[in-house]
């Protein structure tokens, strides 16, 4: 997005000094004064144009800049929920090795108590 942002600030920085620089070429310019109020009366005509223009350039890059804000955030969202579900099964992995060590530890009891009481009580 960073590079959108100075997308959109170059293109108005350009629109921004390129009027300025229109204005500034038509003071300095050597025609008589008639001749330059003539040429400003026609940029000044042409000033909602181009104010309408640039307003539509700044509703697209807005609506575009949007659009692509939504698909990161779809990207962010699947990924996301990825990483949930490979941690839910991680964590139920864990479980069931848990579940067994549990279950080893009780069988192993349950020899060792069976050898303990043989020991006890011998069956002859």
């Amino acid at each position: 997005m960073s590079r959108d942002n100075k997308t959109g600030t170059f293109i108005a920085g350009l629109t921004i000094g390129s009027a300025l620089g229109t204005i500034i070429g038509l003071l300095i310019a050597p025609r008589t004064g008639q001749e330059t109020r003539k040429v400003i009366k026609k940029s000044a005509d042409a000033l909602p144009e181009l104010a309408e223009d640039l307003s539509t350039s700044i509703q697209l890059q807005a609506h575009r800049l949007s659009e692509e804000a939504l698909e990161n955030w779809d990207d962010t969202l699947t990924r996301l929920r990825k990483a949930i579900a490979a941690g839910i099964e991680a964590s139920n992995l864990e479980k069931a090795k848990s579940n067994n060590q549990v279950i080893q530890t009780i069988d192993t009891t349950s020899k060792q108590n069976n050898r303990t009481e043989e020991d006890r009580f011998p069956t002859s």
